[in-house]
């Protein structure tokens, strides 16, 4: 792993490098601009180009720091670790000339999140339901937002073009729903400044946030480089015209007949995209969404992802973890709390991927999941309720990333045992005690002991556990809650968190 980091970090060192190479302007990085909000308690890294050799002065907070650029003509200093401050105060960045000065205003120092992943993240607190309400409300100078272009590359990149802004209504309402409500609890909850770091495209796999060297190094990751490739080679333009023409016809006649008949319309088909420019491919959104970043000193990072990834759930339990594993290598921070959302049902995602993202979650130290079981939408892959995702991120994010001692997660499988016909299954994270929602436990299914058969099952709670039982099996083998692309979680503690889908067959 010492070797994966060096290499990541020799390719930011080398991508500044090569950036600054004509530049020789005294520059900040992007991250750096009006309104910024520093990361309290660590040292903060500040950085950005100059000319070979230059001597570079950067203040803020009466703290003084002094670097000299290299012959690369990139620079950087690390600003001592500061207290929350939510005194705007200005940070000032000189070189030699008398009128290279950079002055970058109304900067607060508080906690930094970076807000990553595909569409669910992507999706604007105006499209959620309530947001539009929310964004009126949302007048908040101390909550700041930076959202990163949409930019994918086959390079590491170092420049990034964007601003800081205070949350208020025109900011707000375009601004990710998720990372909203997250940002808005952080702060009621911390009460301290909160910088939100919108990152993400929608209908993007976790490979195309993880750098080409550790998918390289990595010999059950390689394969997708490999696909890649093949992809690239096999792709026909004038083909790919000719099965969209075709895909076409196909899919008017069947709206036709489907508009005829009062059915539900079927779904336009897409023009195929080249697999050599998509924001799909591997590592491009790193390298240009991410990468810039680095090291930007933050707190941790909210992740909500995993839908482009559900055909190959096997692969993102190894996947997932690794990425996790990447950003923090690259940032050098040691392990920062990653929080993730488990994919909430839907008819077209299998209950495999949830699963991954449990496994993930077990084996990744200084992450938690938050399971939305009970906000899903059946045919649509974008559930509108945001507000109960961010609140429990931050729920999440107390536990992990503050120290607090409270129940952040929902009722965990942990163990069955079988008494004559009932099968007996308890669970962690229970908090003070399991309840049923309205109507009672429902998508529980028991499968006999040696059958893969499941059937339909009782279930009830009794003295802090679940009693598993059907008619149809007399000594039970398996118990599976949520095992299907759609259900409706019925299965809380009294903290009011879902318990995340489970099957105690899990292969082994």
């Amino acid at each position: 792993m010492r070797m994966k980091s060096m290499r990541i970090v020799g390719s930011w060192i080398a991508a500044v490098m090569l950036a600054a190479g004509a530049a020789q302007a005294l520059s900040l990085n992007g991250m750096f601009t009006e309104g910024a909000v520093l990361q309290q308690r660590v040292p903060v890294p500040v950085w950005g180009t100059a000319e070979p050799g230059e001597e570079v002065v950067v203040t803020f907070a009466g703290a003084t720091r002094r670097a000299r650029a290299s012959d690369g003509g990139c620079w950087m200093v690390r600003l001592p670790a500061m207290r929350a401050s939510s005194e705007p105060r200005s940070l000032t960045v000189t070189g030699k000339a008398p009128d290279s000065k950079i002055e970058i205003a109304g900067v607060l120092v508080g906690e930094v999140w970076i807000c990553s992943g595909q569409s669910n993240m992507q999706w604007t607190l105006g499209a959620s339901e309530g947001g539009t309400n929310a964004a009126a409300e949302a007048k908040d100078p101390l909550l700041r937002l930076y959202k990163v272009p949409m930019v994918k590359a086959d390079a590491p990149q170092c420049a990034v073009t964007s601003q800081w802004t205070s949350c208020e209504f025109t900011n707000s309402i375009g601004f990710s729903g998720v990372a909203f409500y997250f940002g808005r609890e952080l702060r009621t909850l911390r009460g301290v400044p909160v910088g939100l770091v919108q990152t993400a495209w929608g209908g993007t796999p976790a490979e195309s946030w993880t750098p080409r060297p550790i998918l390289e190094g990595h010999a059950d990751l390689k394969a997708i480089l490999d696909d890649h490739a093949k992809a690239v080679a096999d792709f026909s333009q004038p083909k790919a015209d000719e099965n969209y023409a075709k895909a076409l016809v196909a899919w008017s006649n069947a709206t036709a007949k489907a508009k005829a008949e009062t059915r539900e319309l079927p779904q336009r088909p897409r023009r195929a995209e080249p697999p050599a420019d998509s924001p799909k491919r591997p590592c491009c959104l790193y390298n240009a969404m991410i990468h810039p970043l680095v090291p930007y000193a933050i707190r941790g990072a909210i992740w909500y992802q995993g839908e482009s990834n559900s055909g190959r759930a096997k692969q993102y339990e190894t996947l997932f973890p690794v990425m996790i594993g990447s950003w923090r290598q690259a940032w050098g921070q040691g392990d920062f709390p990653f929080l993730f959302v488990q994919i909430a049902p839907h008819n077209g995602m299998v209950p495999e991927i949830r699963e991954a993202q449990l496994v993930s979650w077990m084996k990744t130290p200084k992450t938690a999941m938050a399971v939305i079981a009970d906000v899903g939408e059946e045919k649509d892959i974008h559930p509108k309720k945001k507000e109960p995702v961010g609140k429990r991120l931050a729920l999440a994010a107390q536990a992990v990333a503050y120290g607090e001692d409270l129940v952040h997660s929902g009722p965990l499988f942990r163990v069955m045992t079988v008494h004559g016909n009932r099968a007996i299954v308890e669970f962690s994270h229970a908090g003070s005690g399991l309840v049923a929602a309205e109507g009672g436990l429902k998508d529980f299914t028991l499968a006999a002991a040696g059958s893969t058969n499941f059937v339909p099952a009782q279930a009830v709670i009794e003295r802090g556990r679940v009693v598993v039982t059907s008619p149809e099996v007399a000594v039970p083998g398996a118990v599976r809650y949520g095992w299907s692309n759609w259900f409706v979680g019925s299965l809380f503690n009294r903290e009011g968190l879902p318990a995340t889908p489970f099957r105690t067959d899990r292969p082994r």
